[in-house]
């Protein structure tokens, strides 16, 4: 029963919503409509464009056209399409619909919002006008841009200030360019997957200290014979991903104005590897550079999972490897840990 008072109210709210902008209607009709009026306003109109179709309209009764209007509601997202479009190349556009959440039922009319409140004693109904209705599409594809800061976990720790590999916080960034998908599974529930390219900087926080290619290790060598200016291990991965992103912000029809939490696994294959150096001449002016390829030392898989937290319009993402930078025994056992923000 109450979709049937729903549909009157709409069938008000439309003709009061469109009157302004539609062309009036006198009582002549062409010859192939049938109009059916009721009450002071109401007016159904028929259109009928063969002979064929009328005998099959003498047919139908009254009763049979209302039910038509009882549409199957989306078993997914509770929402009951009442007025389509339907244009000539066959796409269609949905002016009226009704979703029903228990007690309470939300109504769209083109960009009119009508919300009919029955859980409490008294029933609440608000009418919003000028709503946008945020669409969100089952499928779609999109860049993102990752810049964070890099750092590693020597036996679940940060290494100390006296290790010659300790990272220092500034300087050693991570930037990662992403294509990514989403595929939509309900509302406010999404998997995504994605290929990017990151590119890590590793800046040790003494820069007296050079990473080279031993025989069978990479060494981190004191140089007193220079003054070293910055000292640092740089990488490049292609990766792929994918995560199980929730939106609650979806989930209540708030658009990015809520939390959205996602997380899953990551694998890369290592591009390049190399150390750098920067220094200068005891006594001496001008900088130089040592750039020496350390590849043969780095894994050539990483892979590990990714965390992201959305706050309004806002991502941050985290990122662990479960393997080691390096090979084994042929450095520090070091597992690389990013924090950063999502563009």
């Amino acid at each position: 029963m109450k979709k049937y008072i729903l549909l009157f109210c709409l069938m008000a709210i439309v003709q009061l919503g469109f009157a302004g902008i539609m062309p009036s209607l006198d009582h002549s009709v062409a010859s192939d409509s049938i109009v059916v009026e009721f009450g002071k306003s109401g007016r159904i109109v028929i259109m009928v464009e063969s002979k064929e179709d009328f005998e099959k309209l003498k047919l139908m009764n009254i009763n049979q056209i209302i039910r038509e209007l009882d549409l199957e509601e989306n078993a997914v997202t509770g929402e009951t399409t009442i007025v389509e479009i339907k244009k000539k190349d066959g796409s269609s556009r949905q002016v009226v619909k009704v979703t029903e959440d228990g007690a309470e039922t939300e109504v769209y009319i083109g960009n009119m919002r009508l919300l009919v409140d029955e859980s409490g004693e008294n029933t609440k109904v608000r009418f919003e006008p000028g709503i946008k209705r945020n669409y969100d599409p089952p499928f779609r594809t999109y860049f993102n841009f990752d810049l964070g800061i890099n750092n590693y976990l020597e036996d679940g720790k940060f290494p100390t200030s006296d290790k010659p590999y300790a990272v220092k916080g500034w300087g050693s960034w991570n930037v990662g360019i992403n294509w990514m998908a989403a595929q939509r599974i309900s509302k406010g529930f999404y998997w995504d997957f994605g290929l990017g390219f990151q590119f890590y900087n590793f800046k040790f926080e003494n820069r007296d200290y050079q990473a080279v290619r031993g025989d069978d290790s990479i060494d981190f060598i004191q140089r007193t014979d220079v003054d070293g200016f910055k000292s640092k291990i740089a990488t490049t991965y292609l990766t792929a991903m994918t995560m199980l992103e929730l939106d609650f912000g979806k989930m209540n029809d708030n658009g990015k104005r809520g939390v959205r939490i996602a997380a899953g696994p990551y694998a890369g294959y290592r591009l390049g590897g190399h150390s750098k150096y920067v220094y200068r001449e005891l006594g001496g002016s001008g900088r130089q550079k040592d750039k020496e390829d350390t590849g043969l030392y780095l894994q050539n898989f990483r892979y590990g999972v990714r965390g992201e937290l959305g706050i309004g319009r806002v991502k941050f993402f985290t990122t662990y490897d479960l393997n080691e930078l390096f090979q084994e025994g042929k450095g520090p056992a070091l597992n690389p840990i990013t924090f950063g923000i999502v563009f």
